[in-house]
């Protein structure tokens, strides 16, 4: 299979799924419920979760979805639902034909509600299963940093396309990460990208739009002669990444330059474009299992692109044992030439 149509529905879906984050984004129209991890849920999480789920079941109705939100909150704040019901309603790319292709308008709140609950399936090894997170980093979200609209496709265990809107990325691929890119961003025309791949066919950006797709460019992870040059990037939240053994791997490494953070899996697009290099994230939780959403897209990307991205062992992450990476723990992810050195320091500074 080529992948294209399933690659070009992902792509349009994520547009305008960012699109309605953005809206939510610049309005601050932000509602909050609790999840699990006490971690903040917006309007933006539950709105875009609909969005791209209309599109999956217009076009592939026989698929899975493992997605992040449910809507049994929802149901139970009515309040909340309606706020976000009137975000959402209006939403459409202004390329007529492409938002007939997602769906067009959801036809009601309670049809909203109903596709948010679509994404309940168990995962594992057999089918065709889409994996999204409508909102990655909501705390970045939330602080008015980076944060991504992330889907892939899984077939048979087996990442097969990714599709990564990030509103707050430059649009310049050679732009490099700077320290403070984690933080606040205000409007600008020169930020939103979107990055797709399909399994062997190599990675691509072109900047977001409200309509019709741009034309796309490949991208690549740049070489890195001197591993003591390197530009490494993590997580903004401690509580995510151990930020003392990230920072103990970058000494052993000899890289003196301060580590880049940033929430989402804007740190995989970042590097696949070598707008940075490596991307750590140590356990910090002995029995923490990853969940696949938060990786499946940004892992194709990067290895499309040039890459490599392996758990703190040096194995490939394996999104065939349900919604969480089950079998691995963290993740390392760098250019194919550095990879094995990163993992060494990586192994040095764990004692593994």
């Amino acid at each position: 299979m080529s992948y294209q149509e399933e690659r070009f529905i992902a792509e349009l879906a994520v547009q305008r799924a960012t699109l309605f984050t953005q809206k939510v984004f610049f309005e601050k129209a932000k509602g909050t419920v609790s999840k699990d991890d006490k971690s903040p849920v917006t309007i933006g999480d539950f709105g875009a979760q609909a969005l791209i789920l209309q599109a999956i079941r217009k076009n592939f109705p026989g698929d899975e979805i493992v997605a992040e939100e449910e809507a049994s909150s929802l149901r139970e704040n009515k309040e909340l639902s309606a706020e976000i019901w009137e975000q959402v309603k209006d939403i459409k790319l202004q390329d007529v034909e492409g938002d007939s292709l997602l769906g067009g308008p959801i036809p009601s709140e309670q049809a909203m509600l109903d596709l948010i609950d679509q994404g309940k399936s168990a995962g594992g090894p057999k089918g065709r299963i889409w994996a999204l997170d409508p909102i990655d980093g909501t705390k970045g979200f939330l602080r008015g940093g980076q944060y991504a609209v992330c889907l892939a496709l899984i077939e048979d265990g087996d990442v097969k396309v990714g599709a990564i809107g990030c509103p707050n990325l430059p649009v310049d691929d050679s732009a490099t990460l700077s320290v403070g890119i984690g933080a606040h961003q205000a409007e600008s025309s020169g930020n939103g990208v979107l990055f797709s791949t399909v399994k062997g066919t190599g990675a691509f950006s072109r900047p977001l739009t409200n309509g019709s797709l741009a034309a796309s460019k490949p991208i690549s992870m740049r070489p890195v002669p001197d591993i003591t040059h390197a530009v490494f990037c993590e997580g903004v939240e401690a509580a995510h990444s151990s930020q003392s053994d990230n920072a103990a791997v970058a000494e052993r490494l000899g890289i003196t330059n301060p580590s880049v953070r940033l929430d989402s899996q804007a740190k995989y697009c970042s590097i696949a474009r070598g707008a940075g290099d490596i991307y750590l994230r140590l356990p910090v939780k002995k029995n923490y299992q990853e969940k696949i959403w938060d990786h499946a897209a940004g892992d194709l990307l990067v290895r499309e692109a040039g890459g490599q991205v392996t758990d703190i062992y040096g194995h490939r992450l394996d999104f065939s044992k349900g919604r969480t990476l089950a079998t691995n723990t963290g993740v390392v992810a760098a250019p194919k030439a550095i990879q094995d050195q990163v993992i060494d320091a990586v192994k040095f500074v764990l004692k593994l």
